[in-house]
Formats: C-alpha cells, sequence, structure tokens
C-alpha cells in the first residue's frame, strides 16, 4: 500500500513538472529562430469571407510548405469582419473555430505560427472609438490560444496607418500586450512599429523593456515601384511603370544599408527581428524577382534577421493552387 501511495506521488510530481515545462515558453530569440523561413498565407483569412479573393485557407497547404523547407507560416486574420461593433464585441464563434482549425493544422505539420490582426480599416481610420473593440478581441483570441505551444506567436496588428499615426500607436501598445498577458504571460508576441511597420520607422518602436518575450517585425517593399509596378491598387504611376532589377552593387548595397539600420537597432534593444512581409508583384519581370528576392534572403541571413515571404497562392505567390505546382525557381530563390 505504501509503495503504491510513493508510486502515485512520483507519477503526480512527474505529470506537474511536464505540465510546467510545457508552459514555459523558450526565449524570444530561440522561437523566432523557429521562424527563420515563413511564408504569409495571404489572401486567405483575410477578405470580408474566406474565398473571396479567390482563395480559401486549405489545411493540405502545411505539409506541403513544411516538406518545402519552409518553417513557419503567418496567418493573417482579418478578424474586424467577424467581430460585432457593439460591447462585448463578440468574435462569430464558428469563425475563432476555424482559425483554430487553420493554426492546429499548421502546429500538426510541425510549422511555427505567427497569427495576428490584420486588415481591419476601421482602427486605423478611426483608432480612438475603436479601441475598446481591438482590446476586446485581444482578450478573446488570447484566451482561445493560451493553451498553444510556444511556437505560436501572437502578432498584435499588421501595418498600422493612416489615423493610427506613431503617436497614438506606441500609446496603444502596451495596454494591448498587457491583455494578451493575462491570459498568455509567457507567450512570444510580435509587434511592428507604425507607419505600415515600414523599416524606416522600426526606430520609432518603444517596447516594455521588462518584457523580454518579443519579437520586433518590419515589412520591405523598397524599391517600392518594382515590388508593386503593375499592381491594381497601387497608384496610377505605379500601375503603368514597368522596371527591372539588376541586383547592381548600387542596388543590394541600398537593401544593406537599410537592413544593417534594423540589426543595429535590434541589437542596440536587445530585440530579435522578423521580417514579416517582403515580396515582389507577378507584374515584374521573373528573372528580377528572382534576383531581388535572393538579395532580401541573403541580406537578412547576414544580419540574422528570420523572414515572411508575401505570399503563397495569390499576385505574389511561389504556389499555383490550381495546378497544385510550386513555382519553382521563387521558391528556389527563397530556400536554396
Amino acid at each position: 500500500m505504501i509503495r503504491q501511495f510513493v508510486t502515485c506521488v512520483i507519477l503526480l510530481v512527474c505529470v506537474q513538472t511536464l505540465v510546467a515545462e510545457d508552459q514555459t515558453s523558450r526565449s524570444a530569440f530561440e522561437i523566432n529562430k523557429t521562424l527563420a523561413k515563413t511564408v504569409n498565407m495571404g489572401n486567405m483569412l483575410e477578405p470580408p469571407y474566406e474565398g473571396a479573393w479567390g482563395l480559401t485557407l486549405k489545411e493540405s497547404y502545411f505539409p506541403i510548405i513544411a516538406e518545402a523547407g519552409f518553417t513557419a507560416v503567418r496567418i493573417p486574420v482579418s478578424w474586424g469582419y467577424h467581430t460585432a461593433k457593439e460591447e462585448p464585441y463578440q468574435i462569430e464563434p464558428e469563425f475563432m473555430a476555424r482559425v483554430k482549425r487553420a493554426v492546429q493544422a499548421a502546429l500538426d505539420a510541425k510549422l511555427s505560427v505567427v497569427l495576428n490582426i490584420h486588415h481591419d480599416p476601421s482602427i486605423n481610420e478611426h483608432p480612438e472609438e475603436s479601441w475598446p473593440r481591438l482590446r476586446a478581441m485581444w482578450s478573446q483570441i488570447g484566451r482561445e490560444f493560451a493553451d498553444a505551444p510556444d511556437t505560436l506567436v501572437l502578432e498584435l496588428l499588421n501595418e498600422p496607418h493612416d489615423q493610427l499615426n506613431a503617436e497614438r500607436w506606441l500609446k496603444m501598445i502596451p495596454d494591448l500586450l498587457a491583455i494578451v498577458r493575462e491570459s498568455n504571460p509567457k507567450r512570444v508576441l510580435m509587434v511592428g512599429g507604425p507607419n505600415w511597420n515600414s523599416i524606416s520607422d522600426l526606430p520609432k518602436l518603444k517596447l516594455p523593456e521588462n518584457d523580454t518575450q518579443i519579437i520586433a517585425t518590419f515589412h520591405y517593399y523598397l524599391p517600392f515601384e518594382f515590388t508593386h509596378q503593375g499592381a491594381e491598387w497601387s497608384s496610377e504611376h505605379v500601375r503603368n511603370i514597368r522596371r527591372e532589377w539588376t541586383g547592381t552593387a548600387e542596388e543590394k548595397e541600398a537593401i544593406d544599408k537599410h537592413f544593417k539600420l534594423a540589426a543595429e537597432w535590434g541589437k542596440a534593444n536587445h530585440r530579435p527581428l522578423f521580417l514579416g512581409e517582403f515580396g515582389a508583384y507577378s507584374k515584374a519581370d521573373q528573372p528580377s524577382r528572382i534576383r531581388w528576392t535572393k538579395a532580401i534572403v541573403e541580406t537578412a541571413k547576414k544580419y540574422e534577421i528570420s523572414w515572411a515571404y508575401w505570399e503563397f497562392a495569390a499576385g505574389f505567390g511561389i504556389y499555383d493552387p490550381q495546378a497544385e505546382t510550386w513555382k519553382v525557381d521563387l521558391r528556389d530563390a527563397l530556400l536554396k
């Protein structure tokens, strides 16, 4: 009887230890390494409804992505389309369940996941009025994903801009972090700077010094006239321009200068860096896209910056969802 009691106590201690270890996140620097080669699942859970922009998020994509050599996915989600406009600002249960299935499928494929709040015009156009709703969304998202493994990273907001200027955004960050920390005290979170998460505005980003479990993120689409040429949503000038990127020493030096400044900021602030978006639209000539993509990946590697290509299967895509095949040259520009 005594022997059985001792055995039970030992087993209980072991179980408690395992639970404690499972709830203890690795450092932000360690988790950022698992995001070394990430692809954005763009145009899938961002539209007003899934499929509105021609793509659905098939769970079968995740093993394909992992087998190719990617280590993570970033899943942009426009929660605002599925959140009530009145208190308590409930997220539609069906949509929450949909996102959770997608995240779990990616985790099952042994991929790390970055999950964010993506497009929400109300937040950027009317930040003061939308503030209680944004806080409520993060309170719900935080609780729903509190038990996920530490390979799930939560990103507060994609590309603050317009009326959500630097001053307003920097004031919001500590409060949003505190809300998520209520349910995820040790999880690695991700925060970007103002002005569309631009690399030039990264130095404006101020993060709480006592919270070390944060990855800083920025986006890079420079030169914009090259990366967005022909894009239907761009200005008339950018839509009509045709510009090559030949990989001259001057072109590469411009990228290196930007990334070096970002890396210096990261080192000075002791923050790991994640290039959350970069890509060249398909209207650019393919050889230029390949050269530019390779240059970005090589420079990010030089400065130990993890990255996420924009995006998987739409206008910037590296995968053809109709033919169910990779665009091999662009995929290899990222991975080889």
